[in-house]
């Protein structure tokens, strides 16, 4: 009897502890990948958003703190860091897409994703701000360019600001922290009347010469026909000097973050995989990007998979779609990445990427909704994922915060943006002396 009780402990002590991330569906570098399963209702699954309490706030990693470095903005998206240690958020949502949500699926949607991300309506702006006594709080929080068109990326090349808006490529003069002159078009992008995936991300080559552009696929798998799919599920180069561009990675449904990998000097990016085929696919991914490569959208997906909801099959091109480097699991929303080069934080998080899984709406149970590190090696994911912050959703299913872009700061602090939270949060050892005890002021009406 004893030999027998002891075997039921250990036996509920296994099953209770946490399994290897690598093992769990849609992670790690060669995921197992279920057979896609199809319903004539999909499943959703929203986490209401409703913002955080007073005195609430993500759960640190192991070794990590958390503390709001800047509060009551207006739904930050994207994070960039200048050289002089300022730091940009965007302030923006989708633009009107007036033929998006047509028909009793799309209107569904839009009430859904209403429901997820919060208002809808975009604040066309970017922020500064600046923590200018070194106290983890931005005391400095002000309007840095405005009227803008649902914007995103951005980009410093020399005396030159670049913003990603969501159907073009804006060039503004910069000096000393500030934008000088009015605006002029790079290059357009990609964009509406129907514009599914409006996001744009924008990264510059290292040599300041070219930017990098995302731009998300106009459909789920698309069904909106492929016409509507022109120059989009990719990313463009574009010539800094003409604005001339050109596709350099396509196949991609909807890409998002970007970073150079410090060692290698690759390119890589987190994509937003299918929908539809189930809880456990397609994984997001994560994945080095070289010229001219195809990662099989919309006709495949995990390389040579294929989607037999496409009608018009292409079985040459399909033959060359990639397999990407490391899943991220299904539906976590992987959008923000960024190297960790330099960082302050603790020796486990350092060489890797981090990545902010904004989350699932449509996964039972929920995925994503947190900050991730994957550790590097050789310039290669190297051991699953740890988590850095956790708890944007409350016992009750809420979604308090939802973390987007992440970017380090000037002293090596882990910036994060949290859309539905309406903060930036930073993230520092736990105990030292950069987690601030002050509250940020709130964002000045200018």
């Amino acid at each position: 009897m004893r030999i027998a009780s002891v075997s039921i402990v250990v036996a509920i002590l296994a099953l209770s502890l946490p399994a290897n991330a690598e093992d769990q569906p849609g992670v790690g570098p060669s995921p197992k990948l279920p057979e896609p399963q199809q319903s004539l209702i999909p499943t959703v699954h929203v986490a209401p958003a409703t913002g955080w309490p007073d005195g609430g706030k993500p759960v640190a990693g192991e070794g990590l703190s958390v503390a709001a470095f800047a509060s009551g903005l207006e739904h930050p998206r994207w994070l960039y860091t200048l050289p002089n240690g300022d730091v940009l958020v965007a302030e923006t949502n989708a633009p009107p897409k007036p033929e998006d949500g047509q028909g009793i699926k799309g209107w569904f949607m839009k009430l859904f994703m209403r429901r997820a991300t919060g208002p809808s309506k975009s604040a066309n702006r970017i922020r500064l701000l600046r923590d200018a006594d070194g106290d983890g709080v931005a005391e400095v929080n002000k309007v840095f360019l405005d009227g803008l068109n649902s914007p995103f990326g951005m980009a410093l090349i020399g005396d030159n600001f670049y913003v990603a808006n969501t159907d073009a490529i804006m060039r503004y003069p910069y000096k000393d922290g500030a934008i000088t002159g009015g605006g002029e078009k790079l290059t357009d992008l990609p964009g509406g009347p129907l514009n599914h995936h409006w996001t744009k991300n924008i990264i510059a080559s290292r040599d300041g010469k070219k930017l990098f552009a995302t731009v998300g696929s106009n459909s789920n798998v698309g069904e909106n026909g492929l016409d509507e799919e022109e120059g989009r599920a990719a990313i463009w180069e574009v010539d800094v000097a003409t604005g001339n561009k050109r596709l350099f990675v396509t196949g991609l449904r909807n890409p998002n973050g970007m970073a150079w990998e410090p060692a290698t000097g690759e390119l890589w990016t987190v994509v937003n995989e299918r929908d539809e085929l189930g809880n456990d696919l397609v994984p997001d991914y994560l994945t080095s990007v070289k010229d001219g490569a195809f990662y099989g959208w919309p006709y495949s997906y995990w390389g040579q998979h294929v989607d037999t909801r496409v009608k018009e099959q292409k079985p040459g091109l399909v033959a060359k779609a990639l397999v990407p480097d490391y899943g991220l699991g299904s539906h976590v929303a992987a959008l923000g990445l960024t190297f960790d080069q330099p960082t302050l934080l603790p020796e486990a998080y350092r060489g890797g990427a981090f990545i902010g899984l904004h989350g699932s709406w449509n996964r039972e149970p929920r995925s994503g909704y947190k900050v991730i590190h994957v550790p590097f090696a050789n310039g290669k994911p190297a051991g699953p994922p740890k988590d850095v912050l956790t708890g944007f959703v409350d016992k009750d299913g809420n979604a308090l915060g939802r973390p987007v872009g992440v970017a380090v700061d000037k002293t090596g602090a882990l910036l994060v943006a949290d859309d539905v939270g309406n903060r930036v949060w930073r993230v520092t050892p736990a105990g030292g002396a950069a987690s601030p005890t002050k509250q940020p002021p709130p964002a000045a009406s200018q």
